[in-house]
This record gives C-alpha cells, sequence and structure tokens, in this order.
C-alpha cells in the first residue's frame, strides 16, 4: 500500500498453497537411454503422496530410489526401483498413528547399494537409529536405544561401520536438551561419549575424523573452544574462552534456569527467567512470558550467547529491556514441542490450541511458590507467528491467567497458513482440529488486552489472517489495539523494519495493561 518512493500501491503476487488445497502428483518415469523405451512405475506404493524426492542412482546402477511422505504426514518411505525392470518396493516403511516429523527423516545408504539402510526412527517413542535390509524393508537391528534421543548425525563410515551423532537427554540429571556428541559402531556396540562438560556442545570433525573443535556454553557460561582427540574425546588443547567481563560490568546477568514440573506432575519443564537489574525481592512485578510453541523446535536459548532476535520473539537481552521497565520475563519449553520423547512432541497434534498452556501455567505457578515477587496475578504474553496465534490464544483460552498480549504475526487460523507447516500438525484433511485452534472462530471470547501487529506484505503468513480476526473482534464488539507495518515482512517490528517504534508500542502497552503507568 505505500510502496517506497511511489504514489500508487502495487500488487504482489506469490504461489501460497493452503491446507486442503490440490497438490501436484509427480511420478517418476524409467527411461532406457540406448533405445528410449519407457517403463512405467507402479504408482500404488505412493499413492497420495504430498511429496517425492529427487530419484537418486545407486553405486552399481542397478536400481535407483526416492523418498515418498504420505500427505498428512502419517507415513514415510525410501521406495527402491529395478532399473531392469522397474518393479518398485518399500525398502523402508515409517509410520506414525499422530505425525512422521518431516525437519527430523533421516537416512543413509551403506556404500549406495541399497542392501543396508541406516533410517532414524521414532517408533520406540524415541528418536534412534536403525539398521535396516533394503531388500525387504525389515528392520535388523536397533542400533541405539534408550530414554534419549538422536539429534544431528555427523558422518558415517561405511568402512568401519561407525556413526558420529549428537544426542539430547544422554546424560542423566543435565538439562535433557543440552547437546552431547557420541560414536557407534553399526551393531550398536561401542557406544562412546565424547563430550564431558556439563553444557550444551556444537562439535566440528576435521576432514580425517581424528580430531573435532568443540564450542560449548550454557545461557550462563560463556562459550569455550577446544580441540579434543576425535578417538576417545581426550583434551588436546584449549583455543580460546569467552570472556564476558565488559559485559558483566554493563550490568549483564545471566538468566535464572528453573525447572518445574508440568501438568502431569511428573514431567520436567524447564524455562529462564529474566528479572529487572535492580529487581527487589520484596516487590511484585508482573510477569511476562515470551512464547514460542512452534512444534518444529524447541526454542529456549541452551547456548550462551544472549543476543538478537529470532522470528518468534526476543533473546535475552530483548527480554532483559523489557524485564528492567519493571516485570519478570519468562521463556518456557511447555509439551508439544520438540527435542524430547515422542510422547511430549505428540501433545501438539491436532491441538494447537494447547501451546504447552497447562505446563507454563504450571511452571509460572511454581515460580511464585519459590519466588513471590513473580507476581501472578498479572501475567502478560507476547510471541510472533506461531508465538502470535499461542499470544491470542493465550487470552481467549486462559483468561484466567493471562491479562494481556502482543502478538506478532499470528497464523491465528491455520486453514489460512501455509499447507506444510499446518498439515504436518493438524493432517490431512481439513478438520475439526483446525477450527479448534483458530483464533478466528473463538474471537467473540476475548477477555483482557490485546495488541496485534502485523506486516502488511508478510510472505511467511498470510497477514489477511490478521485481517479477519480484526474483523471478528469488530462484530463482536471487542476493544484492541492494531499495529499495522506498510510494506512489512514477517519479522517487521521484531527484527526488521522499525523494531525501535514497535517495541516502544509494546512496552507502553505492557507498562498500562500490567502496572497501570502511562
Amino acid at each position: 500500500a505505500a510502496p517506497p518512493g511511489k504514489v500508487q500501491p502495487e500488487v504482489v503476487q506469490q504461489l501460497y498453497p493452503k491446507p486442503g488445497d490440490a497438490v501436484d502428483q509427480e511420478e517418476p518415469v524409467l527411461f532406457r537411454v540406448s533405445d528410449g523405451h519407457r517403463t512405467e512405475i507402479d504408482p500404488s506404493l505412493f499413492a497420495g503422496a504430498y511429496t517425492l524426492s529427487a530419484p537418486a542412482w545407486r553405486a552399481d546402477s542397478q536400481s535407483f530410489a526416492f523418498n515418498d511422505l504420505k500427505r498428512g504426514f502419517g507415513e514415510a518411505k525410501i521406495i527402491a526401483v529395478d532399473a531392469d525392470t522397474g518393479r518398485a518396493h518399500a525398502a523402508v516403511t515409517e509410520t506414525a498413528k499422530t505425525f512422521v516429523f518431516r525437519d527430523r527423516i533421516w537416512s543413509h545408504d551403506v556404500k549406495g547399494l541399497g542392501r543396508e539402510i541406516l533410517w532414524a526412527s521414532e517408533r520406540d517413542g524415541w528418536r534412534h537409529l536403525y539398521l535396516v535390509d533394503g531388500a525387504t524393508g525389515r528392520i535388523v537391528r536397533q542400533i541405539t536405544k534408550g530414554n534419549w534421543l538422536v539429534r544431528d548425525i555427523a558422518k558415517v563410515d561405511d568402512d568401519k561401520r561407525q556413526i558420529w551423532f549428537s544426542a539430547s537427554g544422554y546424560v542423566p540429571g543435565e538439562d535433557p536438551y543440552y547437546k552431547h556428541w557420541l560414536r557407534v559402531d553399526f551393531d550398536g556396540r561401542n557406544l562412546t561419549r565424547l563430550t564431558r562438560e556439563n553444557a550444551t556442545h556444537e562439535v566440528r570433525f576435521s576432514p580425517d575424523m581424528t580430531t573435532y573443535v568443540d564450542v560449548y556454553s550454557r545461557t550462563d557460561l560463556p562459550e569455550t573452544l577446544e580441540l579434543h582427540d576425535a578417538r576417545d574425546g581426550r583434551l588436546i588443547q584449549t583455543l580460546e574462552k569467552g570472556d564476558i567481563s565488559a559485559l558483566t560490568a554493563a550490568g549483564f546477568r545471566p538468566p535464572e534456569r528453573f525447572t518445574a514440573k508440568g501438568r502431569d506432575g511428573r514431567t520436567d519443564i524447564y524455562g529462564l527467567v529474566v528479572r529487572p537489574r535492580d529487581y527487589d525481592p520484596a516487590k511484585r512485578y508482573p510477569v511476562i512470558e515470551n512464547i514460542y510453541a512452534g512444534p518444529h523446535d524447541s526454542f529456549v536459548p541452551k547456548s550462551f550467547w544472549p543476543f538478537g532476535a529470532f522470528s518468534g520473539g526476543d533473546k535475552v537481552m530483548g527480554m532483559q529491556q523489557l524485564a528492567d521497565l519493571g516485570f519478570i520475563v519468562v521463556m518456557i519449553d511447555g509439551m508439544g514441542t520438540a527435542n524430547r520423547s515422542k510422547a511430549f512432541h505428540d501433545v501438539a497434534w491436532k491441538n494447537l490450541a494447547d501451546s504447552g498452556f497447562p505446563d507454563r501455567i504450571a511452571w509460572m505457578k511454581a515460580l511464585n511458590a519459590k519466588d513471590p515477587a513473580a507476581d501472578i496475578s498479572r501475567v502478560g504474553i507476547y510471541g510472533g507467528s506461531a508465538g502470535g496465534q499461542s499470544t491470542l490464544n493465550a487470552l481467549l483460552f486462559h483468561p484466567e491467567f493471562y491479562k494481556a498480549g502482543v502478538a506478532y504475526a499470528g497464523c491465528f487460523d491455520n486453514r489460512m497458513d501455509k499447507i506444510d507447516w499446518n498439515e504436518q500438525w493438524l493432517g490431512y484433511p481439513v478438520d475439526q482440529s483446525y477450527l479448534d485452534a483458530s483464533g478466528l472462530v473463538h474471537a467473540h471470547q476475548l477477555k483482557g488486552k490485546l495488541m496485534l501487529v502485523v506486516g502488511e506484505q508478510d510472505s511467511n503468513v498470510d497477514p489477511a489472517s490478521t485481517t479477519q480476526v480484526v474483523d471478528a473482534l469488530i462484530k463482536a464488539d471487542k476493544d484492541f489495539d492494531l499495529l499495522v507495518i506498510p510494506g512489512g515482512e514477517h519479522t517487521a517490528g521484531r527484527s526488521t523494519g522499525p523494531v525501535a517504534y514497535a517495541m516502544r508500542r509494546q512496552y507502553a502497552f505492557f507498562l498500562k495493561a500490567l502496572r497501570g503507568e502511562e
């Protein structure tokens, strides 16, 4: 509506399929180059596909394979095709009663021959590694097992039959989101933990896999950079230690890591607490939650770096700015987010309205029990994208607890958002679960104070999602604040565009809504 340097508005178009829309149905076809003979591949194995990967030839050219992800995300396969006959078979099949997590699908074709395939699966309730017979699809063995999960796979050595990978939850007593690095043989033997420090570790191996560089930290421990022997994790040399003396001198204090039981009274829920730098335990401070409950990851920081922002909300420094106005600011990973057990993650399935709120509320009540300065009779919430949706839903579904919220670029009705993200969590076809999570459908329930912020040219989340909520709120005679950023993209007001202006408006909103200050 306000293109730079122009008077007249411009039309901007993009391809943006939404849940329930038709998708292209691809089918591989086999041609023999020598004479052009065409062989049709029986499509029954991949009927109803959402996506098919590009075919990849095996090392001996006797077959090729491609990945098939079923629409609705309930099934994933590797399909192998014989080059002479065109006969196809499922080399690997993964099914789930809820969802197969597309972002974490991983496989490795041992020596590129299709006879043995390494596969990551959550079939036992945790993400682990399996060896699969590529000819029959039969599981030969589970390579890793236990109440922890495999995160990143750094290297597979087919000759030595070894895998180097990271894992979360492997070390009892540590934060289960911390990443440690390990090595294991294909037969599951000789599982070797390489990293030791009680922290989260990011590792890079040398090309010959003889050494690795480890950067480890926590939110209260600056980065340390070390060189290690990759055979046994032995420390060769400490290369660098982070120096935060200038940051500390400027008044920085690391956030408090706080853990409390979730909705079931058993599961630990992890979060951070940021207090004002002039915090006085004798005072009472409204609590504001910085939320992002997108099921595709976990979001509470685990490493040290406190600066910057992401599409869903602030890092620690942004939370500190808000806290210094007289608030306690928290960030929590509730059930329904990733990097824990499959059951923990499955809470989100057809249940995006949940957003982990029962866990978040229990966590904040536990914080109040420990520190009465955290006044949970005055709780605010803010977030962007999926965090914006959660912010609105907090006011709609839990008004007894959340009193004010600032929602940026929210996907307030999942029928209007992009097809892949939403069908991953709510399935296909579009059903009642989409309506149950809709801020549009439930807008008439609004209680408390609401501020909506949207970029006019948001290419990630359809800005009409915000507009339709605005329309529903007006029709329901509800009061709210609205900030539209002309030409703004998905991160407008948070990390792009008029950030200072949007933050000033957000701060003023919370000061008035939760502290009664103009």
